[in-house]
């Protein structure tokens, strides 16, 4: 089950203005692929760490329906091993993204990027707090009268995220051009 610690838990992290411009050295322990090339190509693993959100996200979906459909009662242990797995690729994804920020921040001296990256990092935050709230208020067994009133504002809300999102990533990609 999904909890209000769960979500707290599985948060896509985020890394303050400062130690992504000192260059946090837990952003550095990996030696990233990207790390001598143009500013085109970090943009582009940026896109390419979205694309493997959206494959989670579409994971963690799945898992959610499959849950659903299984009970009552329900598997809850195969849900949580999809959450499990789920967290851990975002938590993998977010570190690249984070190094990618301090990277901009820092040696490249890009602020206006790494400002989008880091938005990009909160939005997504957003996004996979409310799709866990989401999914918490799916599950008949803990689901009020008034939670069901909230559906549809946030379903409204993780639309909205998805649409912020792609703005940055399109400011994102206009900047980037602009910058080299």
């Amino acid at each position: 089950m999904i909890t209000a610690e769960t979500v707290d838990e599985s948060a896509v992290p985020t890394v303050p203005e400062a130690a992504a411009a000192r260059g946090d050295p837990e952003l550095e322990e990996q030696t990233w692929s990207w790390k001598d090339a143009p500013i085109r190509v970090l943009v582009q693993r940026i896109h390419q760490l979205q694309a493997e959100r959206a494959q989670a996200f579409r994971r963690l979906e799945e898992g959610h329906r499959q849950y659903l459909r299984s009970g009552p009662p329900y598997d809850f242990l195969r849900y949580r091993i999809t959450v499990h797995e789920v967290t851990q690729a975002f938590a993998a994804t977010s570190r690249e993204v984070l190094a990618v920020e301090a990277e901009l921040a820092g040696p490249r001296a890009q602020p206006l990027l790494a400002g989008h990256v880091r938005s990009l990092q909160q939005l997504e935050q957003t996004r996979l707090a409310t799709v866990a709230l989401l999914q918490l208020m799916g599950v008949p067994e803990l689901t009020g009268q008034e939670d069901t009133l909230q559906l549809p504002q946030l379903k409204m809300k993780v639309i909205k995220t998805m649409e912020a999102i792609n703005e940055v990533l399109q400011d994102l990609r206009f900047d980037a051009e602009s910058a080299e």
